[in-house]
C-alpha cells in the first residue's frame, strides 16, 4: 500500500475504529483503564507516529463526527443516571455543577495566565474549557475501583451535567471573545441562560416523547427499538444544534435522563445495545483526537505547561470539592476522593478541538497551544488518577466490601420475598429484571433495581458481581437462571450461585445445576410460577419459624411432597444464606417461608411435626 493511501477519510476512520477496540480490549486484560491505551494508540498512529491515522483527512467532517458520537456517549450516560440516587445526594451534585464548576473556571483561568503567562482571553477560554470532567473516563473507572454508591453517585451525576454546563458555557465565553463587537456582561449571561433553559427543554420534550414510542409495540417493532433510538438521539442533536447553536449536548442528557427513568420493554435492549455502541465511538474519538495533537506543540508547553495541570489537579480541584460538598453530609474521606479523581475526557477533548479550529478562522493566536494543554491535562489526569484511583479509595476505606451481598436475577414477588429476607438479614441485595413493572414494585418496596438483561455484561458491571458473596437465578425461566450463575460463577468468580429449577419440567436437571458448581434454590426443583401467582393474589404469606429439632436434618423441607410449604432463606445467628439442597439445620437455626394459604393448617402441623416453632403466635387456619 502506498504512503499517499492513508490519506484517504474512510480508512482513517477504519484503522481508529480497529485501533480503539483493540486497545480497550487489550486494557481489559491489563486491567488499567482504556483511556491510557487509546491515548497511547491515537500517538502510536498518528502522524507524530506511524502516520497511518490521519484525522486531518476528514477535514470538517472530523468536527460532524466528534458530534454524533459525543451525542451517543452522553445519551447513554444519561440514562445510567437514576433520579432516586440522585436525590439522595441532590445538594453535592447541585452545588458542584454549579459553584464548584465556577470555581474550576476561575481557578483554570488563574493558572494558565500566572504560570503560563498567556493573556486573559485565553486563559479564560482554558478555565471554561476545563470545568467538564470525564464521564467516558470516570464510569468505567468507577465500575473497575467499585467505591461506595454514593461517591460514585456524585461522581457519575458531576461527570455527566457538568458536561453539559461546562461545554455551554465554554462556547459562550468563545463566541463572547470572537464577537466582533464586544458583547456586554448582561449580554452573554443571557446567551447562556437562554442556551441552558432551552436545551433542559429541549431535551426533557425530546426525553419524555421517546419514551412514549418505546413504551410499547404500535410504533416501534420489536427489534428496532435499539436502532430507532439511535437515529432519534442524532436527530435530537443535531435539530437542537440547529435551533440553538451547541444546545445538542444538553439536550441528549436530558432526553437519555428522561428515557432511562421511564419504564419500556425495550429498555434492556436498549441499554446493552448503547453500551456497547459506547465502547466503540469511545475507542474511535479518543484515537482519533490524540491523533490529532502535535507532540511538538505539547512539548513546547514546557514544565510551565505541566505545573499548570498539577495546579488544577492539586489546588484548584480541591478548592471545587470544598465549595461544592459545604453542607452535605459527606465525610471527609469521600471529600478527599472526590478532590483526587477528576479525570478529564472526551467532551474537553472535543470541544477544545473546535476552540482551536475557531481561533485559527478568526486569526487569533494561541489555538494549537490551547488544544495541546487540554491534551496534556487529559493525559496527566487519566493516567496519574485513573490508576492510582483504586488504591487512594482503599487508603481512605471507600472501596466496596469483598463477598458482600447477593444479586438476584428476578423482580417477582417470590424474588422479592427473598430478597426481603436476606436484607432483613443486614446483607445488600441488588435486583436485575428487564419487565418495568416488576422493577417499580421492587423499587416501590425499597429494593435497588437494574433493569435490563441479567445476562448483559454491563448489567454485571453495575451489579458489581466481583464483590458479591452470592447470586440467585431467580426468574421462573430456568434456562436463564442457570445460564446467570454460571457466568457469576465463571467470569466473576462469584463464591456461592443458586438457580431456580421448574419441577415436572425436562429443561433443566438438579445435576446439571450442580455440575455448573451451583445449588438448587429452595432446596430442589418448584412449582415457582404457581408460588409466583400465589403471591400476587395474596394466596400465600412469608412466615418466620425458629428449629427446636434434633441437629443435622433437613427438617423436613426437602421432600418432595412438601407444596405447601416454600424456603427462602435461613438465618443462622449473624449469617444468612439462600435454603437449597445441601442446608441441614441446627437448633436455633430461623427460617423464612413462603406459607400457602390454602393449605395452611397442613403446612403448618408439617412444620410443627418436623421441629420448627413459630417466631411469633400463630393466627388463622393451622393456628392451634
Amino acid at each position: 500500500m502506498s504512503h499517499s493511501a492513508f490519506a484517504d477519510p474512510a480508512l482513517t476512520v477504519a484503522l481508529a475504529l480497529a485501533a480503539g477496540m483493540l486497545a480497550q480490549a487489550l486494557a481489559r486484560h491489563l486491567r488499567i483503564p482504556g483511556i491510557v491505551l487509546l491515548l497511547g494508540m491515537g500517538v502510536l498512529l498518528g502522524p507524530d507516529g506511524l502516520n497511518v491515522v490521519r484525522p486531518g483527512a476528514l477535514g470538517d467532517s472530523l468536527h460532524t463526527l466528534v458530534g454524533f458520537s459525543v451525542a451517543v456517549i452522553l445519551f447513554e450516560g444519561g440514562m445510567n443516571l437514576k433520579w432516586s440516587r440522585m436525590r439522595r445526594e441532590a445538594r453535592s451534585i447541585r452545588q458542584l455543577v454549579t459553584l464548584g464548576a465556577l470555581v474550576t473556571a476561575v481557578g483554570g483561568t488563574l493558572a494558565a495566565g500566572l504560570l503560563l503567562h498567556w493573556d486573559w482571553v485565553l486563559s479564560l477560554l482554558f478555565g471554561t474549557l476545563v470545568m467538564v470532567t470525564g464521564p467516558t473516563v470516570i464510569n468505567p473507572l468507577l465500575r473497575r475501583i467499585k467505591v461506595k454508591e454514593r461517591v460514585a453517585t456524585v461522581l457519575e451525576a458531576e461527570g455527566i451535567l457538568v458536561d453539559a454546563i461546562g461545554a455551554i458555557v465554554a462556547v459562550v465565553t468563545l463566541e463572547v471573545v470572537l464577537s466582533p463587537a464586544p458583547l456586554s456582561l448582561t449580554g452573554g449571561a443571557w446567551h447562556l441562560v437562554s442556551r441552558l433553559a432551552f436545551g433542559v427543554v429541549f431535551g426533557a420534550v425530546g426525553g419524555l416523547l421517546l419514551a412514549g414510542l418505546l413504551r410499547g409495540e404500535r410504533v416501534v417493532p420489536e427489534g428496532l427499538a435499539s436502532v430507532f433510538t439511535l437515529a432519534f438521539v442524532v436527530a435530537l442533536y443535531q435539530v437542537s444544534n440547529a435551533i440553538v447553536p451547541e444546545t445538542g449536548i444538553l439536550g441528549v442528557i436530558l432526553a437519555g435522563i428522561v428515557v432511562g427513568n421511564s419504564p419500556s420493554q425495550a429498555l434492556g435492549d436498549l441499554r446493552e445495545f448503547k453500551e456497547q455502541l459506547t465502547i466503540l465511538l469511545l475507542g474511535l474519538l479518543f484515537v482519533l483526537l490524540a491523533a490529532d495533537v502535535r507532540l511538538q506543540e505539547v512539548r513546547a508547553l514546557g514544565w510551565a505547561g505541566l505545573a499548570t495541570v498539577l495546579a488544577l489537579m492539586l489546588l484548584v480541584r480541591p478548592l471545587n470539592i470544598l465549595a461544592g460538598t459545604m453542607g452535605s453530609d459527606l465525610t471527609w474521606r469521600e471529600k478527599v476522593f472526590l478532590s483526587w479523581l477528576a479525570p478529564r475526557g472526551i467532551v474537553a477533548a472535543a470541544v477544545s478541538a473546535l476552540f482551536a479550529q475557531s481561533l485559527d478562522e478568526a486569526g487569533r493566536p494561541g489555538g494549537a497551544e490551547l488544544r495541546a494543554l487540554v491534551f496534556l491535562v487529559i493525559a496527566v489526569t487519566v493516567v496519574v488518577q485513573g490508576l492510582s484511583g483504586g488504591p487512594v479509595a482503599s487508603w481512605l476505606g471507600l472501596r466496596r466490601r469483598s463477598d458482600h451481598g447477593f444479586v438476584l436475577l428476578g423482580a417477582n414477588p417470590i424474588a422479592r420475598a427473598v430478597g426481603k429476607a436476606l436484607g432483613d438479614a443486614g446483607e445488600e441485595v441488588v435486583l436485575i429484571d428487564s419487565n418495568p413493572d416488576a422493577c417499580r414494585a421492587a423499587e416501590n418496596e425499597g429494593f435497588r433495581v437494574l433493569h435490563g438483561s441479567g445476562l448483559d455484561p454491563g448489567i454485571h458491571l453495575k451489579a458489581a458481581l466481583d464483590t458479591r458473596a452470592g447470586c440467585l437465578g431467580v426468574t421462573s425461566n430456568e434456562e436463564v437462571n442457570l445460564l446467570f450463575a454460571r457466568r457469576a460463577r465463571k467470569d466473576f468468580k462469584v463464591p456461592r450461585v443458586w438457580a431456580a429449577v421448574r419441577r415436572g419440567h425436562v429443561g433443566v436437571s438438579e445435576d446439571v445445576v450442580r455440575s455448573s458448581g451451583g445449588h438448587l434454590l429452595f432446596g430442589g426443583p418448584v412449582g415457582l410460577l404457581a408460588w409466583i401467582r400465589r403471591v400476587e393474589r395474596n394466596e400465600a404469606v412469608v412466615e418466620v419459624w425458629r428449629f427446636e429439632g434434633p441437629a443435622g436434618t433437613d427438617a423436613g423441607l426437602l421432600a418432595p411432597s412438601i407444596d405447601s410449604v416454600l424456603p427462602l432463606a435461613v438465618v443462622r445467628g449473624k449469617k444468612v444464606f439462600p435454603m437449597d439442597e445441601t442446608v441441614t439445620f441446627r437448633r436455633g437455626d430461623r427460617l423464612c417461608a413462603a406459607v400457602s394459604s390454602e393449605a395452611r393448617r397442613a403446612a403448618r402441623e408439617h412444620l410443627l411435626e418436623a421441629g420448627w416453632q413459630p417466631e411469633v403466635p400463630l393466627e388463622g387456619p393451622g393456628a392451634g
